[in-house]
């Protein structure tokens, strides 16, 4: 008799691993007929992850080197400034603004010459002998080139050392100084003894300013009449010889040996009271 066939069913539940997790379990069923054998069958998953690489592609850009060209500075020369006219020369009678320009010059230095009115008169006159002496100019009263130099120098003479109120009668300039608390004043042209020999009253004398430290000691507040000529309002330093105004004062030496100033001159001295009675002076040169 035929043997019997055994029949065994097994059952295998075989669960997937998935990177270590179950996933759905699979039944699987097999039949034999001598002997039965369980088969495990195992599913492999693989996940793959996709790894997108993005390349940065970096630029360089490549700068050729610069050329240098030298800089080329053209410089512009200023325009010369137009030079200023010449000052115009100036002479006794003229008038206008450059005469009051020069006038005005003039006593700030210390010339005296009056009221600075534009008019070229005698007693500016006076004044530029004045500064053309002190200069070493020649003594010509006419404002040219040379004499607007010692204006704009400021030329003024050079006094002796002093203290106080007194006169400086300086012969080798024929300069009357009037010093003030030891310092130069005012400067007024004069014309001292000319050195040639005159006749008076029968006897001969020769015309000299006589030099020393002297004191005024009379005055006169009018004209003086002598053999000699007329004295305008004297001033007596020593004897008969005196400072005194005269319509005609040169710059150069003509007197008989007195100290001549213009009429203007002696009456502004007298009009502010600045060669006293008492007043040393000083002759010298």
């Amino acid at each position: 008799m035929p043997s019997p066939v055994a029949t065994h069913r097994g059952v295998a539940a075989i669960a997937i691993l998935v990177g270590g997790a179950a996933l759905i379990p699979v039944i699987g069923q097999a039949t034999s007929s001598a002997q039965t054998t369980t088969t495990s069958t195992t599913t492999t998953s693989t996940t793959t992850t996709s790894t997108t690489t993005t390349t940065l592609v970096t630029s360089t850009t490549v700068v050729s080197p610069t050329t240098t060209l030298p800089t080329t500075t053209t410089t512009l020369r200023p325009k010369p400034k137009p030079k200023p006219p010449p000052e115009p020369t100036l002479v006794l009678g003229d008038q206008g603004p450059y005469v009051q320009q020069v006038q005005q010059r003039l006593s700030a230095l210390g010339y005296w010459l009056g009221p600075a009115n534009g008019v070229f008169a005698d007693s500016t006159q006076q004044a530029v002998y004045a500064l053309q002496k002190a200069a070493g100019l020649e003594r010509d009263g006419i404002i040219g080139p040379q004499t607007y130099a010692a204006l704009a120098k400021g030329v003024r003479p050079v006094i002796r050392p002093a203290a106080g109120d007194l006169v400086e009668v300086n012969l080798g300039d024929d300069l009357l100084m009037i010093i003030r608390n030891g310092g130069l004043f005012e400067t007024l042209n004069t014309s001292t003894g000319g050195g040639y020999t005159y006749y008076e009253d029968g006897s001969t004398s020769v015309a000299i300013t006589p030099s020393g430290v002297f004191h005024v000691y009379r005055e006169v507040d009018g004209p003086v009449i002598d053999p000699l000529g007329e004295l305008w309002r004297p001033k007596y330093f020593d004897g008969g010889f005196a400072i005194h105004g005269d319509y005609y004062v040169p710059p150069y030496p003509v007197s008989h040996g007195c100290v001549r100033v213009s009429n203007e001159a002696i009456d502004w001295i007298w009009a502010n009271n600045l060669i006293p009675l008492g007043t040393e002076v000083w002759v010298y040169g």
